[in-house]
């Protein structure tokens, strides 16, 4: 049995049999236009904001069992890669493709090859443009990065959406899980317009805020 196989199998065991019962039975989830997610059968780039690690399991949970096997969720080298068990763990398990947050003077086709190669293989990307994760739902600026990958995948959607929840959960200075239900609020895929990179992200960023005023709405109601 070769090595992708063998991946393939420890992840689909992993989010069948612990991730998606503790997701849906333990935590709970409140979706709002799942359909504008689950329509898209090809590649797509998910952008989300990040308050919590538990956001990619969240996000990774919505959809079927085989189609979690070809995503990937885009996560820090420096964080998720600094030992071999903790690269051998998240990449076998969660599919994660490493970037590093530092400067580089790698092109941005170098910098993003592993991601382009996936979406050409018409795999899904999770990514969070704010590049760390924030505190208390506050939504941070957005990093280009978003932009240039749609540049050079102007085919490929772009589905903003909204999370709510994970930092209760699992806060960024805690390590212990409590139960809390979570809502992710989903937005119509858009595609790269051919704006500059810097308008590209201004509005992939205003639609998240956008979700975000719509959940606090409702909120207080």
């Amino acid at each position: 049995m070769d090595k992708k196989y063998l991946n393939n199998t420890a992840k689909f065991l992993f989010f069948l049999l612990f991730v998606k019962p503790f997701i849906f039975f333990v935590l709970g989830i409140n979706v709002r236009n799942l359909e504008k997610l689950l329509q898209n059968k090809g590649a797509a780039i998910i952008v989300a904001n990040h308050n919590s690690h538990i956001d990619t399991l969240l996000i990774m949970s919505l959809f079927p069992i085989l189609t979690i096997l070809k995503i990937h969720p885009v996560a820090a080298a420096d964080y998720f890669c600094n030992t071999k068990f903790k690269s051998f763990i998240f990449k076998t398990l969660i599919g994660i493709i490493p970037i590093s947050r530092h400067i580089t003077r790698q092109s941005k086709e170098e910098v993003f090859a592993d991601i382009n190669t996936a979406l050409k293989n018409n795999e899904i990307i999770i990514i969070y443009p704010e590049g760390t994760r924030g505190e208390d739902n506050q939504i941070k600026e957005f990093k280009t990065g978003i932009a240039h990958i749609a540049k050079m995948n102007p085919n490929v959607p772009v589905i903003p959406l909204y999370i709510n929840g994970p930092d209760k959960i699992l806060p960024k200075i805690d390590a212990i899980l409590v139960p809390f239900i979570s809502d992710i609020y989903i937005a119509d895929p858009i595609y790269y317009d051919n704006t500059s990179t810097k308008e590209f992200t201004s509005k992939v960023k205003s639609i998240v805020e956008n979700l975000y005023l719509t959940h606090k709405k409702k909120e207080n109601l």
